[in-house]
């Protein structure tokens, strides 16, 4: 198979086919953290937009080593010792710094049992890295995943039967997850106690600092099965780390230039 290099607007980066977002992939990357856009219909209410509503800096995150980890800060489900679990450490070195953290809420308003709702959900997060355009996506590659096993358009995830996911910096992983796997190991034993973690945006996030390493890590919520998404400039330099959990296919309908219906 032979297997093509996408290049940047003839810079000297060139990012591998394989990894590169599609059109629609790119199009919902480019957009959701633009208030105001309108991503597509709602599922099982064609008349009802998507839209995005609020772009907000939900935290910083420490970054000390460089070394990103996404991923589910729980342990796995089928270890009954609860112990601490490697987690999918991006291939990816980043700049030593700390980094805002940033949300995406879209609504799409709808009806229930005669109640009206407005469908507000949290539909990205990214780790700003840097303050530069963005002229590529491409899909993160974990330490130990080989691009040569991958065909173009196959999407690397991680997933949470938890539904939720993280950022944090690999080399305080252990004391970062503690609190979730000494929540689960209290929960198993029938004790109830809370979570030793900071609660930020009613609950849609959790941040866990060290303050002897310098490193933090905050949740976020990722349903199932999550990419992680390289955001690069034009010299190839990430610019930010993105997982969609908003994305879905069916909210393409109006992507690269069609007409929205107005509302």
């Amino acid at each position: 198979m032979s297997v093509g290099l996408y290049s940047l607007r003839g810079m000297g980066y060139a990012a591998d086919e394989r990894t590169v977002a599609t059109p629609e992939e790119s199009w919902f990357l480019d957009t959701v953290f633009t208030p105001g856009t309108r991503l597509g219909a709602h599922t099982h209410e064609p008349a009802t937009v998507v839209r995005v509503v609020e772009v907000r800096e939900v935290t910083t995150v420490r970054v000390p080593s460089g070394r990103l980890i996404v991923d589910s800060p729980w342990p796995d489900d089928d270890d009954p010792e609860l112990s601490l679990r490697a987690g999918r450490e991006l291939k990816e070195r980043l700049p030593s710094g700390a980094f805002p953290a940033e949300a995406a809420w879209t609504e799409a308003p709808y009806e229930y049992g005669g109640e009206q709702f407005d469908g507000r959900e949290v539909a990205a997060i990214r780790l700003r890295i840097r303050d530069a355009p963005v002229t590529c996506w491409e899909m993160a590659l974990g330490v130990g995943e080989d691009i040569e096993r991958i065909s173009p358009g196959e999407r690397i995830q991680f997933y949470s039967e938890q539904n939720m996911g993280c950022f944090a910096d690999a080399t305080a992983w252990a004391p970062l997850t503690q609190p979730f796997r000494a929540f689960w190991q209290d929960a198993e034993a029938g004790r109830q106690n809370g979570r030793d973690t900071e609660d930020l945006f009613d609950g849609d996030f959790e941040r866990v600092g060290d303050d002897v390493l310098e490193a933090d890590l905050v949740t976020f919520i990722a349903e199932g099965n999550a990419v992680v998404w390289l955001g690069r400039t034009e010299t190839g330099s990430v610019a930010s780390v993105v997982v969609a959990n908003g994305y879905r296919p069916y909210l393409m309908t109006w992507s690269r230039g069609s007409s929205a219906p107005s509302t």
